[in-house]
């Protein structure tokens, strides 16, 4: 099917056939950009021609240690330039890159290093105790260690590991980049959160991280030279692509070690940051930033948030403030961002207030990486009415899915079964085929047979005055089975009622969706600005 009758002579060769890889991106713009500037973080301004010889030392350097093709090399630094140029000089030494959760307990970072057999790990000071207890309880050989002091943060040297920089400077300039002979080689292994049970390891391939690095320049409606701030950790689905999606465009990459509103305004207003992407606590944190901390600035900040849908009242809030928000979604598995809720503002553009937020707070449609992004009946694989009510689960099929879950060929299966990987996410598909998530299906709450989003009680919750942020999940109860349970996290300087909380729910949802009792404190989150509904699913459960 698709071929002529006689194809003779027209095979693959070098000439017409180059495996698809990342690593691609960066050669490029070190040649048509040279000077510009690709990498910021406080002094360290690197252009592209500068960022490419130290990505090459690295590889070179790398290399020297022994690092062979295929094997893994660890990171655990937080969002400056060194692990930026690891997502580049590690893969271009034939490596795999595991760029590790800096907030992993150490149980947790010695059963990664384990399991991925890490050769090498650059690490941050910062996190040095963790790692040397992590390598006291590992069961296989330890890894190299090289540490990466940022002396702009304050996090200086320990002086008993060689240094990031005296690594790069063993590195030769001149290193042929080993670059990949099938576009399916592994380039990137990432673990999942893991809250139940240990984690498994994703695997990325350089055709995935090549294309769904492409396919976000047309969903973020992207130009040439755009100013990215470092939001999403890196070691979160590599940051969405990002690292290796910003140099085809020649941009900079601007890097921020710790994520607070002061900071991130001073990029916006000092290194012209057009755009970055993060959960929508992140959002919620520049909205109610104190007034002291919040700049002007000119441009329109392009924003991709994905996690927990973005609540109306944040984003009714945060629009007029500079930002244009365009809500994605996407699992460790699919590269991070795999959907966008792509606005049509021939549709929409008269909409205000909660009716323009309950368009920009769905799913949307398959990015360009997909091939198929659909909800399913789980049991029988068939489409679900769009019909905006029924439910089932978000699957995916395409070129911006994971190779599979490393060393585990049992949950692979699993995941692909009946030709799409299952995402476990619970939602419903709009007549315009745009998905809508009801929940996590551990997270749904089931009372007295009747199904209550989470997600949707928490939207309400979250236009409350006094509410900064909130979860909902479920409390066990005699009668009902199980009752929604409020956590909320409180503005400054705001008192707790539980009982006009409760009452103001009342008013807009039905009344077996309205939270039964509401807790006051602040909720336990991840590294990526994700609530940790597990914990808060043991505290309910709790007399």
């Amino acid at each position: 099917m698709g071929w002529l009758s006689d194809e003779t002579g027209l095979e693959k060769t070098p000439a017409n056939h180059v495996p698809l890889t990342p690593l691609s991106n960066l050669t490029r713009a070190a040649r048509i950009w040279p000077e510009r500037l690709a990498v910021v973080y406080g002094p360290h301004r690197k252009t592209y021609g500068e960022y490419k010889e130290r990505v090459t030392r690295l590889a070179s350097a790398l290399s020297g240690l022994g690092v062979e093709p295929g094997e893994v090399v660890a990171t655990m630094i937080p969002n400056l330039p060194a692990q930026v140029e690891a997502h580049f000089g590690v893969p271009a030494c034939g490596a795999v890159l595991n760029a590790i959760n800096v907030r992993l307990d150490a149980d947790t970072v010695a059963y990664i290093l384990d399991h991925g057999g890490a050769k090498v790990v650059l690490v941050d000071p910062q996190f040095l105790p963790t790692l040397a207890e992590a390598i006291d309880r590992m069961q296989g050989p330890a890894p190299v260690v090289i540490e990466v002091p940022d002396d702009h943060g304050g996090v200086h040297a320990s002086g008993h590991y060689m240094t990031y920089e005296d690594l790069l400077a063993r590195g030769n300039p001149a290193f042929d980049w080993i670059m990949p002979q099938d576009e399916w080689e592994s380039i990137a292994l990432n673990y999942t959160s893991g809250t139940t049970g240990r984690p498994k390891g994703v695997v990325y391939h350089h055709r995935g991280a090549h294309l769904n690095a492409m396919g976000q320049i047309l969903s973020w409606r992207m130009v040439l030279y755009p100013r990215y701030l470092t939001i999403v950790p890196l070691f979160h689905c590599n940051a969405w692509c990002h690292p290796w999606m910003i140099p085809l465009l020649g941009g900079t990459m601007v890097c921020l070690r710790d994520i607070a509103a002061g900071p991130m305004f001073d990029a916006f207003a000092d290194e012209g940051v057009t755009h970055f992407g993060g959960a929508p606590i992140v959002l919620n944190m520049l909205v109610n930033a104190p007034e002291a901390e919040k700049r002007r600035f000119d441009q329109i900040v392009e924003v991709f948030t994905a996690g927990a849908p973005p609540a109306p009242a944040t984003l009714a809030a945060i629009e007029p403030m500079g930002f244009n928000v365009t809500q994605v979604y996407g699992l460790t598995e699919t590269y991070g961002p795999a959907t966008e809720c792509t606005w049509d503002d021939d549709l929409w553009g008269d909409l205000q207030g909660d009716d323009r937020a309950a368009i920009k707070a769905r799913q949307g449609v398959a990015m360009p990486a997909y091939e198929h992004v659909t909800v399913l009946d789980s049991d029988n694989m068939d489409q679900v009415p769009m019909d905006g009510a029924t439910q089932g689960e978000i699957m995916f099929r395409g070129n911006g899915v994971m190779k599979g879950y490393y060393k585990n060929p049992e949950a692979t299966a699993e995941a692909f079964r009946g030709g799409y990987f299952h995402s476990g996410d619970l939602a419903m598909q709009h007549p315009d085929g745009y998905m809508q998530i009801q929940d996590r299906a551990k997270d749904i709450i089931i009372s007295g047979g009747e199904n209550i989003s989470s997600v949707e009680v928490e939207g309400v919750l979250m236009g409350h005055p006094d509410v900064l942020l909130c979860a909902v999940v479920a409390k066990p109860d005699e009668k009902w089975g199980e009752v929604p349970c409020a956590f909320v996290e409180l503005k400054d300087g705001r008192n707790g009622d539980a009982e006009a909380l409760i009452s103001f729910a009342r008013n807009k949802l039905a009344g077996f969706k309205t939270p039964k009792s509401v807790v006051f404190g602040e909720l336990p989150k991840t590294s990526t600005g994700k609530i940790q509904k597990f914990e808060l699913r043991a505290r309910a459960r709790q007399p």
